[in-house]
């Protein structure tokens, strides 16, 4: 048959961009990724998939008198080492979903 062999080729691509996709996500698992605010007093740290792995905050940040500042700092904190996170990814996979047939980049 002759659209055989382009099947072949193509199921040989698709082998190859899904291996290729399984490095990229674990490399993407591995990473670090830190951001902070308060001039550095409060820095959040993520994994590649934006999950919080730690949270380091300066004693002297902490202001029993205003509880809303510190929650603030850690809000804004983590949601740029997430936003940081997403980014790195789709950095790293954006190229492989354009080379999968069917998917939109």
């Amino acid at each position: 048959m002759k659209g055989m062999g382009n099947m072949g080729q193509l199921m040989k691509q698709v082998k190859k961009l899904q291996e290729e996709m399984e490095r990229k996500q674990a490399e993407i698992n591995e990473m670090r990724l830190e951001a902070s605010s308060g001039g550095g007093m409060v820095t959040a740290i993520v994994n590649g998939r934006g999950k919080l792995q730690g949270l380091n905050i300066e004693a002297e940040v902490i202001d029993p008198d205003d509880p809303e500042m510190l929650v603030d700092l850690i809000v804004a904190a983590v949601q740029q080492a997430q936003r940081d996170a997403e980014e790195k990814s789709d950095e790293l996979l954006g190229p492989l979903a354009q080379g999968m047939p069917g998917v939109m980049p």
